[in-house]
């Protein structure tokens, strides 16, 4: 596993090693969205990890998915970050901050009624969202109108610059898994026929506009990109996933991001292709590999310059000893699905170290 014990150059930040750990929805933020303690000590457990990418956070009020998902827009919220971060410097770790807009993913009863927003009135049919309430189907969301497009940019970039208030090392804009800039980003859910629609160069518009204010807020070398051209899951599919991912990936180089993350596969196994070797042949800056990488698969594809680091999930979220379990070729721990979005420590902080 030498490979993957070899430091990476992410902008103008070393990471020690390219085990890194994916942003993962735990929903143990306080129903004001303020990160609590109980946040801290997870993410403290974990600071091994060449880069912690925090969970996907809300730019913006009134656009909630999951209740008590953390937000980035309030003194409060800056204030619960911080410890959160603090926590991570004093274990030696380095932390970038997922910044986040549901879309069409949020629901009235999360949002005081509000109906959610999207690029067009297009609901997600393949799933129920978590309501006060008990399950409910997710509604038919209402279509931005342009001239509201602007206040969603200037979110994310308030958004980045109260993450690096709040002492982040950076942060990672979410453009994966059906949320609102993958929504714009892909055929099935944007079907509009404005400047946001269309062809791809205008359904990346969005995703474009976002990228271009977080880097002028914080810089380009603190800014990275998450990406999933094959996921199904929220009810997205694209006529041509892997066209998508080849212009994409060259039209991102001209950014000079710190990383981009892509997600390589389809949570539910809708869509099927090849969009790392594409990307990859595209994209001039450092790729992350993420979706079902085991250890060994990890060190091969960056030995092979596939990648240059794979970000792990659930068997972070199981281990919080995850780099040296892998060093020492130790077990691992099993996750336990039943407590992903509890609200207490129990599968959260409570999984055992190897060595304690």
């Amino acid at each position: 596993m030498s490979t993957l014990f070899q430091p990476l150059q992410i902008g103008k930040l070393t990471l020690p090693n390219r085990l890194l750990m994916a942003p993962l929805t735990r929903c143990r933020a306080d129903n004001a969205h303020v990160p609590t303690e109980l946040m801290a000590e997870y993410y403290a457990q974990r600071a091994g990890a060449g880069l912690l990418i925090a969970e996907a956070t809300m730019v913006l009020p009134g656009h909630s998915a999951f209740g008590t998902e953390p937000a980035i827009y309030s003194h409060a919220q800056i204030a619960g970050w911080q410890r959160v971060t603090d926590a991570i410097h004093a274990a030696a770790g380095r932390i970038f901050l997922q910044i986040w807009h549901g879309g069409r993913a949020c629901h009235p009863l999360l949002n005081n009624g509000a109906q959610p927003v999207a690029p067009s009135p297009i609901a997600i049919t393949n799933d129920e969202v978590h309501t006060p309430e008990g399950k409910k189907p997710y509604p038919v969301p209402r279509a931005l109108a342009e001239r509201e497009i602007p206040a969603i940019v200037d979110g994310f970039a308030q958004a980045a610059r109260n993450a690096i208030a709040a002492g982040f090392d950076g942060v990672e804009i979410h453009g994966a898994n059906g949320y609102l800039l993958d929504q714009f980003l892909r055929d099935g859910s944007n079907q509009r026929q404005d400047s946001y629609g269309g062809p791809l160069k205008n359904r990346a518009r969005l995703l474009f506009e976002v990228v271009e204010a977080v880097a002028a807020a914080i810089g380009h070398h603190r800014v990275g990109l998450r990406i999933s051209p094959l996921n199904s899951y929220n009810s997205m599919l694209d006529s041509d996933p892997i066209g998508l991912s080849s212009w994409l990936a060259e039209e991102l180089s001209a950014f000079d991001l710190a990383y981009l993350h892509v997600m390589r596969g389809d949570f539910l196994s809708e869509q099927t292709g090849d969009v790392m070797t594409p990307i990859r042949a595209n994209y001039a800056g450092p790729i992350i590999g993420n979706m079902g990488y085991s250890a060994e698969e990890a060190e091969a594809a960056i030995a092979a310059g596939q990648v240059d680091a794979v970000a792990f999930g659930s068997s972070f979220l199981a281990n919080p000893d995850l780099p040296e379990r892998i060093k020492l070729g130790a077990p691992l721990n099993t996750p336990n699905p039943a407590t992903f979005y509890s609200r207490g420590a129990e599968g959260y902080t409570d999984y055992p170290y190897h060595s304690k």
